[in-house]
């Protein structure tokens, strides 16, 4: 992971294959937790809207399967930072500082104004392109 001020690589487990890069669109979940180590619930919250074809409980832990295409801004920066180079498989534990997160704004009833987060971050698959051939 490239290192940059404001986000920490906490832990990692590197995965298989070719690592993912800007522009790649990719499958992701992750748990968000304060600073202080508090869990926000946030995949729980989404769950109660999106269809149960993207939702998977393992051991409890409610995952979102969530399908992004990196360099797109579809996720807090931070967690866009985490997942470039990680590798199908992978985990990575970042500490995010809030100007790579939801800066001073925060996310109503979740996440306070200016927090920091701990976020456990997975990627489950790089989508790969797919040729389609005339005949």
């Amino acid at each position: 992971m490239k290192r940059i001020s404001g986000l920490k690589l906490l832990e990692e487990r590197e995965g298989e294959g070719r690592p993912a890069q800007r522009g790649s669109p990719v499958v992701d979940n992750m748990r968000l937790f304060l600073g202080k180590g508090e869990e926000v619930p946030l995949n729980e919250k989404q769950a109660e809207h999106l269809s149960k074809e993207m939702i998977r409980v393992e051991n409890g832990i409610t995952f979102v399967d969530r399908t992004i295409r990196l360099g797109q801004r579809e996720v807090i920066a931070g967690v866009e930072h985490a997942l470039i180079g990680m590798k199908a498989g992978g985990y990575r534990k970042v500490r995010i500082s809030p100007h790579f997160a939801y800066r001073n704004e925060g996310v109503l009833d979740l996440i306070p104004a200016d927090a920091v987060l701990i976020v456990e971050v997975r990627l489950r698959e790089i989508i790969q392109k797919r040729t389609v051939h005339a005949s």
